[in-house]
């Protein structure tokens, strides 16, 4: 049975998150999500975060891959009903990012980014970037721009920025412009050590 909430049931709008709520009750970990979901995205007078965290957490307890990624996001962000906590932000990110979720593998490598722990963040930025996640390209190209958790690269650090610009991420495009030039004074200083 498809669960996801649509605004167009036969019954109206209330009848469908009742439906719903009789099934997430009962376990249902899709239907659990996506009250989640309505809680936390309804701006009618529904909007209740205590609620939506409240029915992710439950979904996500039965390894429901985006309602792990969405637990971690309430924790990073520190809204939505919790507080902020990096360590139950990366648990919930790490367990949806094991499962392939992209959007999980970006979140995982921006905690580790800011706890310093550069070399595994690289690692998730790589993995969500390999599937086309533009704000994963945009920051293994700042490590690689850095050397944070790799070598110091520009030619990687170019090819990511200009993967990200390609997706129309207009900081990609600057970050990209400024590494070509980086590149080319490091490669003329270089020449002229040479020679």
């Amino acid at each position: 049975m498809d669960y996801s909430l649509s605004f167009q049931e036969e019954n109206g709008f209330d009848d469908t998150v009742k439906k719903y709520l009789k099934v997430a009750e009962q376990g249902d970990a899709e239907a659990q999500f996506n009250l989640g979901e309505y809680y936390n995205n309804d701006n009618g007078t529904n909007q209740n975060y205590e609620e939506a965290v409240k029915w992710y957490r439950k979904a996500a307890e039965q390894g429901h891959v985006r309602a792990q990624y969405q637990l971690g996001v309430c924790y990073f962000l520190g809204f939505k009903g919790v507080k902020q906590d990096y360590k139950e932000s990366e648990k919930w990110y790490r367990k949806s990012a094991e499962k392939g979720f992209s959007d999980a593998q970006y979140g995982l490598g921006t905690v580790l980014y800011l706890k310093r722990n550069y070399k595994e963040a690289v690692y998730w930025f790589r993995k969500a970037a390999e599937q086309g996640d533009v704000g994963a390209q945009f920051s293994i190209a700042v490590c690689y721009c850095g050397g944070r958790g790799v070598e110091k690269n520009y030619e990687e650090a170019i090819k990511w920025f200009r993967k990200a610009a390609e997706q129309g991420d207009d900081s990609a495009k600057i970050e990209l412009e400024k590494t070509l030039k980086r590149k080319n004074r490091t490669e003329a200083k270089i020449s002229m050590e040479h020679s």
